[in-house]
């Protein structure tokens, strides 16, 4: 089924910030747009802040005063629900309550034309159960943007147990031509991203509360090792506690209790304390005009490293010897079993396991851990840990040689995945479970996770960079460490693997 015509009128309901952005993105791509509020006034402000915002584009040269003149002219703020009767394609974007969302979907679907796509902007309720009741519920589609939706690229299309495919289809064409990047998926809890992007969080926040290190920390080695925009701390602060949180309860909940979607303590302290981020003044971080920005915390070494020996193949740690010897490092290359030697450490790659259960059980001295990164060539920040009997000499020739590299190291505990590889895996195992469920196929969840929440790299796409076997390994290294379900692997990333598959094939 094609995309909506232009000249198909859409009306949204909900003048907030998502649906004013909503709204916008619909006049922008050439449809005359309705838009509705139930409370007075507020339709017409929202048309009247749009309009402001186009005009500053105007001004810094990005926007042509003819175009915002006739996108503005195509939005009508509308007084009574009764003007909405012409809509091919209604976009609701009001509180998320499933009983007011039930009641308006009745009231359309009596207003509206028979064949009138009903859409729900929800980011967590169930299209299945917003249609049930309804005498049309194949007319009934989730239509999730991200906020601020003008600016972010996903939309996802959410299909009910009694959608029709062709309705879904139209919408996803349709989101096409308004410039968007959409995905199919089916309504379970979460959809693609609120359900993927769980163990961003959840590791993150495990890591505080075991004491791995502190929030700055933690934050700078996802950004400046993984790769991604903001820290979990960051980035929760910046969302509000209130609602990151009550969207994990939303999953955990729905899932009936599945820990792999626990909500945090730690996360929980700070709603109860009224400490809800940047909205608060203070979440993790404070947002006080004379607060000091937290530092994250650096190793350093008093040494000199001018050579190392490379034993063997070192899977997703090899980029990191183009780097050492761009860097001036002598390197001598041997048949070994994946480790640099580094004066009288050992140093290789996370696993998964702590660092002194691996260096007792592979009789390894002075052993010390590396964090997984996007790119070791351009990464400005990485973790290490260390066994218990590595001595303090020996980490710092490894703390040396990365410094020699350019790159900032910070400590971590004994934890085992450290940062990003846990968090790395742990994103590629629910995204692999989601894909297995039929939630979505892994080209459109790799798309949603980099489109939706700005991801270096899809996580099913990363998983297949370093190496599935590779990955899997990290998750039952992860579940034997904790002996908890948390890690399970997914059965999708165990058939891959023994089948020698790709999970985008």
């Amino acid at each position: 089924m094609s995309a909506l015509d232009n000249n198909a009128l859409v009306a949204v309901i909900g003048a907030g910030a998502m649906g004013a952005g909503i709204a916008q993105v619909a006049a922008q791509a050439g449809h005359r747009v309705k838009l509705y509020d139930n409370r007075p006034g507020i339709a017409a402000q929202a048309v009247a802040g749009i309009d402001r915002q186009l005009g500053r584009l105007v001004e810094k040269g990005k926007l042509r005063p003819d175009t915002r003149e006739a996108i503005v002219a195509r939005l009508q703020p509308e007084e009574a629900i009764e003007a909405l009767a012409d809509a091919r394609l209604v976009i609701e974007a009001i509180v998320e309550n499933l009983q007011v969302k039930q009641d308006l979907l009745r009231q359309l679907e009596a207003l509206c034309a028979d064949d009138c796509i009903l859409a729900s902007n929800t980011s967590s309720l169930s299209i299945t159960s917003l249609a049930a009741g309804l005498a049309r519920p194949e007319n009934v589609v989730g239509m999730h943007f991200f906020n601020p939706a003008p600016l972010m690229a996903l939309v996802e299309i959410v299909a009910g147990l009694a959608t029709k495919p062709a309705v879904a289809a139209s919408l996803y064409e349709t989101a096409k031509a308004w410039g968007k990047k959409p995905v199919h998926t089916r309504s379970t809890p979460g959809f693609i991203v609120n359900r993927v992007a769980r163990p961003f969080y959840a590791e993150s926040l495990r890591l505080l509360q075991e004491g791995a290190a502190d929030c700055a920390t933690l934050d700078a080695l996802l950004r400046e090792a993984g790769g991604f925009r903001m820290g979990a701390f960051e980035l929760t602060d910046l969302i509000g506690h209130d609602v990151n949180y009550a969207v994990t309860c939303s999953v955990f909940d729905a899932f009936y209790g599945d820990f792999r979607f626990q909500p945090s303590l730690v996360q929980k302290e700070l709603v109860d304390a009224g400490r809800l981020g940047r909205k608060s003044g203070q979440g993790f971080y404070s947002y006080a005009e004379d607060a000091e920005r937290a530092q994250p915390t650096e190793l350093q070494s008093p040494q000199t490293i001018e050579h190392c020996v490379i034993e063997g193949d070192l899977g997703a740690l090899q980029p990191l010897v183009e780097r050492l010897r761009d860097s001036g490092i002598a390197l001598t290359k041997r048949a070994g079993n994946g480790v640099i030697h580094v004066g009288d450490a050992t140093l290789v790659l996370s696993d998964g396991r702590l660092a002194s259960q691996r260096a007792r059980e592979e009789g390894l001295r002075n052993l010390v851990l590396v964090d997984l990164a996007l790119d070791y060539r351009t990464a400005t920040r990485v973790a290490i840990s260390w066994s218990a009997d590595t001595a303090v000499a020996a980490r710092d020739q490894v703390v040396a040689l990365l410094q020699r590299a350019g790159i900032k190291v910070a400590a971590l505990a004994d934890l085992p995945g450290l940062v990003v590889l846990r968090t790395v895996a742990m994103l590629a195992n629910e995204a692999a479970d989601a894909v297995l469920q039929g939630v979505g196929s892994a080209a459109d969840i790799d798309l949603a996770m980099c489109a939706g929440v700005n991801y270096p790299r899809g996580p099913l796409a990363w998983a297949e960079q370093i190496g599935l076997g590779y990955t899997l390994r990290v998750l039952e290294n992860l579940q034997s460490s904790y002996g908890e379900s948390r890690y399970r692997p997914s059965l999708l990333l165990r058939r891959s693997h023994a089948q020698g598959a790709r999970l985008h094939d």
